[in-house]
């Protein structure tokens, strides 16, 4: 086996996710952005104090630490372990639960002392550690229910994707604490992949992909962490070995086309996006081209006619994939909050590479929709699907697909990963480049990079006024502050050193070049009016309807708030103004918009004997008129419309974003 060289400690809280290496041909860096109140320092509170606490014991509840205590080929290496029983879980990848909440809980911990929380990831690290097989080897499916058994179903096995989630979340704590226990458990797997998986004519047993990619961005990461080239050949291998037919040619997990030949995002959502955002590594790690050209023709793809209004992703329930372009449902809607967080993720990666703000467009739409809809406004409970509408008297599924939030799943991929996002949230807010500091997302904190520091007082989003002061500048030359103006704003002002500017925006850029001073402000204005949006005509789902957008917020309705009667029979009237509300009563705090619409009337099916269709009137005057479907104008309702993301957390009842017009 290669030797590997000594991997030195890294300060606590220094990097975040993303670690680019020194080669690396990316046009920025991340920076870090701390965040000390508001809209977001809310959210990641109750991830701090409900979410993460609670994983342990439902890692418990669920048997993955069993499986873990079960598996240790050396029972005294766990005193008082109860290492009787059997394998717990209906999945071959429970054990990435127990890594991603491993990597939530060291990022939580480079934000404060914990030493409750400390000591659960010591004792789980442990357990992982333990578990591990002499060769590096470690799944606890495979070691239990399958006899030892490796790599022999990649398609469903998912070994290398548990591999992948223990890589990061060993990098995580490697990062923020300096310890290297389990980064050495991580290296030692990673090192026994390296030892079977490689291409025809390397000497390698193995030739293969894992059906569900994870791996892939990985092993960049280990790479940019220790060093190891051989880390980033293999990470590129499995990249540019999906899409071969060596797991049968099926898109859904991804092996249908190759990444460089592929024109449109197929399959699975989740998988397509991690392996993408693996792409988008190797691109800044390698300087290819043509990897770098596929990324940015397939997000071009995904967003232009695949991308829900909320950010979304997924049509299909059936095997979780997007569906064909401008195929988006509504109540059939997947939206995994797993594909929220991998849009994220690779938007991060595509944005650092190429530097262009529409990445971070996305990741603002997705962050505040799509994504934080995923949890409840207390953290204890979650969604794995997302849908745009529940009917009225809708029947809900239960379990994973459920419209109504649920504690865990059996397929608990999704409140963990939502965990280790919020917990790591500052590290995809700025960046920095040799030019200067670039603001992509707008929190209160203090955004840090290169000798500059600048602290941001807002209400955002509830209010667009963003005050920013410089607190540190190297102070002996030029540097460019630039600050991203959402494509949503329609109006923007700027005032700065208490003097309006009114300059040009490039490319979504508002760039500000000075020889800033301690104490130097600026404050962007953006107009946070209530807009109505309507979908491309091809989006055959919501012609004729129309959604409430507020700045980054996407609204819906919910039943609890309409009394007297469901949502499907409702209207909105697109000649009244919209209004604004704050309601700091209301779910936490929330800036409501109220609409003016009316209640339909639909008339009886007379002697059309099947009542959900009728036959247009016909002409000839002998026929009986049928009447219309879309009804008449029945009473006035006033709508009130609350954010998205804040919805499913009172009552169980119907929900819709778009709204039907006529």
């Amino acid at each position: 086996m290669p030797r590997t060289r000594s991997v030195p400690p890294s300060p606590a809280g220094a990097v975040g996710p993303v670690r680019l290496g020194p080669a690396a041909r990316a046009a920025l860096r991340p920076a870090v952005a701390g965040i000390d109140a508001g809209f977001w320092h809310t959210r990641r509170k109750a991830n701090a104090r409900t979410s993460i606490p609670q994983g342990p014991e439902l890692l418990e509840s669920a048997g993955n630490l069993h499986n873990l205590r079960l598996a240790a080929p050396a029972p005294q290496a766990l005193p008082n372990a109860a290492i009787e029983g059997e394998f717990q879980g209906a999945y071959p990848f429970v054990d990435t639960d127990v890594y991603k909440w491993l990597e939530a809980a060291s990022w939580q911990l480079a934000q404060e002392t914990d030493g409750e929380l400390a000591a659960h990831v010591d004792r789980i690290a442990g357990l992982v550690a333990a578990a591990q097989q002499p060769d590096g080897y470690l799944n606890t499916w495979f070691q239990l229910v399958k006899g030892g058994e490796r790599y022999q179903d990649l398609r469903w096995g998912h070994e290398l994707y548990c591999a992948g989630h223990l890589i990061q979340a060993a990098v995580a704590h490697h990062r923020t604490t300096g310890r290297r226990e389990l980064l050495d458990v991580a290296r030692k797997f990673a090192d026994q992949i390296d030892s079977v998986f490689g291409p025809p004519g390397s000497g390698k047993p193995i030739d293969g992909i894992d059906g569900h990619p994870e791996v892939e961005t990985a092993l960049v990461e280990l790479y940019r962490e220790t060093g190891e080239r051989r880390y980033l050949d293999l990470a590129a291998y499995f990249v540019d070995r999906h899409g071969h037919g060596l797991l049968g040619g099926e898109a859904y997990c991804q092996d249908r086309v190759p990444v460089r030949e592929a024109t449109d995002v197929e399959g699975h959502a989740v998988r397509q996006l991690y392996l993408l955002a693996a792409a988008a590594d190797l691109a800044t790690e390698t300087g290819d081209g043509e990897l770098r050209a596929a990324a940015e023709r397939l997000w071009h793809a995904m967003t232009t006619t695949k991308t829900h209004l909320t950010g979304g992703l997924g049509a299909h329930h059936d095997k979780e994939d997007f569906g064909d372009p401008y195929e988006l449902p509504n109540e059939r809607a997947y939206c995994e909050t797993c594909a929220a967080i991998a849009s994220v993720q690779w938007s991060w990666r595509m944005a650092l590479l190429t530097g262009e703000a529409r990445y971070s467009d996305l990741i603002e739409r997705t962050l505040y929709n799509g994504f934080l809809a995923g949890v409840s406004l207390d953290g204890e409970r979650w969604l794995y699907v997302n849908p745009l509408q529940v009917r009225d008297g809708h029947t809900d599924p239960g379990g994973d697909q459920s419209a109504r939030r649920t504690r865990w799943f059996r397929c608990a991929c999704c409140p963990p990963n939502v965990m280790r996002l919020l917990a790591s949230l500052e590290h995809y807010l700025a960046s920095t480049d040799d030019g200067g500091l670039q603001i992509h997302q707008y929190v209160s904190g203090r955004y840090t990079g290169d000798s500059i520091a600048v602290s941001c007082a807002t209400d955002y989003p509830w209010n667009g006024t963003i005050a920013l002061t410089v607190e540190e500048s190297p102070g002996d030359r030029p540097w460019t502050l630039s600050l991203r103006i959402p494509p949503w704003c329609r109006d923007v002002r700027m005032r700065c050193g208490g003097e309006s500017y009114d300059g040009p925006v490039t490319d979504g850029w508002l760039r500000l070049e000075r020889n800033w001073a301690e104490g130097d402000r600026v404050v962007l204005e953006f107009a946070l009016e209530p807009r109505l949006t309507s979908a491309d005509p091809r989006v055959d789902a919501v012609r004729g309807c129309v959604a409430i957008e507020r700045g980054p917020l996407v609204y819906c309705l919910e039943q609890v708030d309409h009394p007297g009667g469901g949502l499907d029979d409702i209207v909105v009237d697109t000649t009244r103004p919209l209004a604004v509300k704050h309601r700091p009563d209301l779910l936490g705090g929330v800036t409501t918009v109220v609409a003016a619409g009316r209640r339909r009337r639909i008339p009886d099916a007379g002697w059309w004997p099947y009542a959900p269709y009728r036959p247009e009137p016909s002409h000839n005057p002998a026929d009986p008129a049928p009447g219309s479907l879309q009804g008449e104008p029945g009473e006035p309702v006033e709508l009130t419309a609350i954010p998205y993301y804040a919805w499913a957390n009172r009552e169980d009842g119907s929900m819709r974003v778009w709204l039907p017009t006529s």
